[in-house]
């Protein structure tokens, strides 16, 4: 590494230092492998490198010590092949990674090389990073490399170039960093005012409009709302204090109110008509205007003048018609959503917070916005509306609803509730046009929410709309649905059509629906099991229009997700239904490899970190949505479909995955658990007279029984993928560890483990680990010799919710004997005698009491007669041993010795 460039050293030394520095990149030792890797990253800058690029590439992939990556990142040159595994890197789990890229990234690759959609996810992982380093790392990229260097200071140039239009809240977070750090000030004499120019040799002053670019709108609509909270920071601190220190915090106050007043537009009118001139300039200023229409909220409208040329403008603003395009066959097609004023809810939100503003008197907004609904609505009710028109009048609609704190308030006004319900609602959801039915289906659920109860007919067609819609109308259906479930309740939802007792209550699975056959004349199905049904239909359509480009399969997940966090305030869901939610929630997250459902599994992610941890009654649930959910994704189970080939292994590997997934979240601890501590001590640490627990069924003992059931009353265990099922299982059983204090659960447990050994005799190396299970097991019985009673086993099964249970063995344990001496000659020459060690003791012990396991169809190959001898003796030595369980090896004691017998590096153990 220190050696100069201009050394004198043959071509062929050289090539042999760096195919060694090649193999020590891959060396087990990561102090190494920096090394390794520090040294010949000084051959990977040419084009000709002999595939250095390629091992770090390679390297990096797979590496899991985060200093090494930190290392190859920081060694990586600037080029193509190496820009998107550094863009990668800054998602790195290790944050000292996440910002060795963003520094990479920073002095190696200029701003014009990163296309527009990379340097827009770098700003939002780099701003939103939990990392402080993190952030100043990018915040640095940011400000003196991209704005300094690059646009020259000029943050409307580096606006342009991140497309503020696509990527609205990067822009807003660049702009808000910015200004934060004070790198982005008001410039002296700079305000919207410079917008509206006169023409002096014209006989009357008549002002014209100069247009605004996006960039531009943005950053004077960030600009004033960070003035206005400035303004407002100095205020309050100025109240909070006296003396001088007040005075100074009213001065600073004042001098941010003036220019903030210098740089919006003089007069209302002159606001109006700065919006006016970027809604005419046509769908090009749409986002212009929005921007605009923000900074009315900054503007005074105490004076009556004021509040009526606004006023005027708002009515406008409603009346105006979407916006629409025309196909080659004439037909027109809505721009935006469909279901929002404008087709966008974010314009929907700026017309809202304007009108609030502008009609802040009690019950004014409402006055104002049911005048034009029921001028909408006329022909409407008529019947001789277009369906822009219908989609124009439920736009408003919604608008309105969705600003409005309850229908008494709409009581009295140019149109009432229920003249609005049965007039416009229910019709429109009836109309043949997809945009209209949605649009419809949106009111009716604000109409829903802030009903006491909602009306049998809305709730009826919301459920015929989810059965027999479109996709798309479907989705808007299963949307409303879930929204009032969670508002009112399922009970609620229920007897609103009749339904009187809840059908879901004391039920451990969901009434089977087809929702296929399904009509409108099954009124006895409960609407929580017409929902889930949605989650076994195959062929929704994922599409990218419509309302945030939501489909059924997401909404379904993130509603059931919240059904399961909230499970306290629906006490008509039966518990043992939470099991087989969440077993679907988890089944989801892993089958499903559909693109369009990215959000839901971001926020599946985070709901399976989070969920385990709330209660006791959530770790129950989780524990017993184990069995459910592998008879649901192992194939060939339980009437599964089995496929063939790749399909079947693809399948089993999905199972897998959810199920050591599953066993991690029944390792997360509580957060209001007062035994957190002892729950992760090791058994041996643990008191040796431990107070009764009653919490092994939320826990890993809890789990370990299920499956050993599971197991165990498996009817297709003869078949092929029933063996594979079982072996499957009891590879995450022999995973589990059992708390010293739960001696009821030992017992039980070890009088199923022979169980577990022969449904799967056939794998050699999971009998082993059986064996050491039952091992360890035993030397954690405060009584070995003494066996549970089947009426506490029986008792243990009911609390886990098994029916049936099993029996358990009474014969499990089985004095060692000798293995059968073998009848093959001894060799002539003589084995060394080799000194016992530890690890001949464990190795005995699991065979012992794998033949105490009864399993005698696993082939052993036939011992020496000298090497039989030595076994016996270590049989009897294991027997001798067994009666001292104090002195039996423990987990933590194997758990050191693998420590020092690996050939991993420790300090390897960081993953990426």
């Amino acid at each position: 590494m220190q050696l100069p460039d201009d050394a004198e050293v043959s071509d062929e030394i050289w090539d042999e230092v760096i195919e060694g520095m090649k193999v020590r990149v891959q060396d087990k030792i990561h102090a190494i492998r920096v090394f390794a890797v520090r040294a010949v990253s000084r051959f990977a800058i040419d084009e000709d490198d002999g595939g250095i690029i390629d091992i770090f590439l390679e390297a990096l992939e797979k590496e899991q010590n985060a200093e090494v990556r930190k290392m190859i990142i920081l060694s990586l040159p600037a080029s193509n092949a190496t820009l998107e595994a550094i863009i990668e890197s800054t998602m790195d789990v290790n944050e000292s990674v996440r910002r060795a890229a963003y520094s990479v990234l920073s002095t190696k690759f200029p701003l014009q090389s990163l296309s527009i959609k990379q340097r827009t996810t770098l700003l939002h992982r780099g701003l939103s990073d939990r990392s402080v380093p993190v952030n100043d790392e990018c915040l640095k990229m940011l400000k003196d490399e991209w704005l300094v260097k690059h646009c020259a200071g000029d943050v409307i140039a580096l606006l342009r170039l991140l497309d503020v239009e696509t990527y609205e809240s990067v822009g807003e977070s660049v702009m808000g960093v910015l200004l934060k750090d004070g790198a982005v000030r008001v410039q002296d004499g700079h305000t919207i005012r410079h917008y509206f120019t006169t023409n002096p040799e014209a006989d009357e002053q008549v002002s014209s409009i100069k247009l605004m670019d996006a960039e531009v709108a943005l950053y004077w609509k960030v600009m004033c709302r960070h003035l206005q909270a400035e303004a407002q920071v100095k205020g309050s601190e100025a109240a909070t204090t006296t003396g001088t220190e007040a005075a100074v915090y009213a001065s600073e106050a004042s001098d941010t109110n003036d220019l903030l007043e210098g740089v919006l537009p003089s007069t209302v009118a002159e606001y109006v008509d700065l919006v006016k001139a970027h809604l005419s300039a046509g769908p090009n200023y749409h986002f212009a205007s929005r921007q605009l229409l923000l900074l009315g909220g900054m503007l005074d409208f105490s004076d009556s003048m004021n509040r009526k040329v606004a006023g005027s403008f708002l009515y406008e603003l409603l009346i105006r018609p979407l916006e629409h395009e025309v196909d080659e066959d004439g037909n027109q097609i809505a721009i935006g959503d469909g279901v929002s004023l404008g087709g966008d809810r974010e314009w929907a939100k700026a017309v809202s917070e304007l009108a609030k503003k502008v009609h802040a008197s009690v019950g004014e907004f409402e006055m104002v916005t049911a005048i034009v609904v029921e001028e909408l609505a006329r022909p409407c009710r008529e019947r001789t509306a277009d369906f822009m028109q219908w989609m124009h009048c439920l736009a408003v609609t919604g608008l309105l609803l969705e600003n409005t704190s309850t229908l008494r308030s709409l009581e009295g006004k140019a149109i009432e509730p229920p003249e609005l319900l049965q007039s416009l609602l229910l019709p429109a959801a009836k109309q043949n046009h997809v945009d209209v039915q949605r649009a419809a289906l949106r009111c009716l659920c604000l109409f829903g929410l802030l009903q006491n109860k909602p009306g049998t007919e809305l709730v009826k067609q919301l459920r015929l709309s989810f059965i027999n819609g479109p996709d798309l109308v479907s989705a808007m259906a299963s949307k409303a649905l879930i929204d009032l479930l969670t508002w009112h309740g399922p009970q609620v939802l229920d007897q609103a059509i009749g339904i009187e007792q809840d059908a879901n209550d004391g039920k451990t699975q969901f009434a089977p629906v087809d929702i296929s056959d399904l009509n409108d004349d099954d009124l006895n199905v409960g609407v929580l099991s017409i929902l889930f049904s949605g989650f076994h239909k195959d062929d929704w359509e994922f599409s990218l229009e419509g309302d945030n480009h939501d489909n059924v399969p997401t909404i379904l997940g993130e509603g059931f997700a919240k059904v399961l966090l909230l499970s306290e305030n629906y006490a008509s869901i039966s518990s043992d239904l939470h099991p087989v939610i969440l077993a679907q929630l988890v089944r989801l997250y892993f089958l499903e490899g559909t693109k369009e459902l990215g959000r839901l599994k971001q926020c599946l992610s985070v709901f399976f970190l989070h969920y385990p941890s709330l209660s006791e009654k959530h770790k129950r649930c989780v524990s017993s949505a184990f069995v459910p959910l592998m008879r649901a994704m192992w194939p060939g189970i339980y009437g599964n479909a089995g496929g063939s080939g790749p399909v079947v292994s693809k399948r089993r590997k999905y199972a897998g995955q959810a199920a050591r997934f599953m066993v991690q979240m029944v390792q997360t601890p509580l957060f209001s658990m007062e035994s957190t501590d002892q729950a992760t001590m090791s058994p041996e640490s643990l008191p040796s007279s431990p107070s009764p627990s009653v919490d092994f069924d939320i826990s890993e003992e809890g789990l370990a029984i299920r499956i050993a059931v599971e197991v165990a009353n498996c009817q297709e265990k003869k078949s092929a993928p029933g063996k594979a099922y079982a072996v499957a299982l009891c590879k995450v059983a022999v995973l589990l560890r059992f708390r010293q204090s739960e001696q009821k659960a030992i017992k039980c447990m070890r009088g199923l483990v022979s169980t577990l050994a022969a449904s799967t005799s056939s794998d050699k190396e999971l009998v082993k680990e059986l064996a050491q299970m039952a091992s360890r097991l035993k030397s954690l019985d405060e009584c070995p010799e003494e066996e549970l009673p089947q009426d506490q086993a029986d008792a243990i099964f009911e609390k886990l919710g098994l029916d049936g249970g099993i029996k358990l063995d009474a014969n499990r344990v089985v004095p060692p004997t000798p293995a059968p001496r073998s009848v093959r000659a001894a060799p002539t020459r003589r084995r060394a005698r080799r000194a016992p060690s530890s690890s001949d003791d464990s190795e005995a012990e699991a065979e012992a009491e794998a033949e105490s396991l009864n399993i005698t169809s696993v082939s052993r190959v036939p011992a020496t007669p000298s090497m039989t001898a030595a076994r016996a003796q270590r049989a009897s030595k294991t027997a001798a041993l067994s009666k001292f369980t104090a002195a039996a090896p423990s987990d933590s004691e194997q758990d050191e010795q693998s420590d020092v017998t690996t050939d991993e590096d420790p300090s390897d153990e960081d993953s990426s």
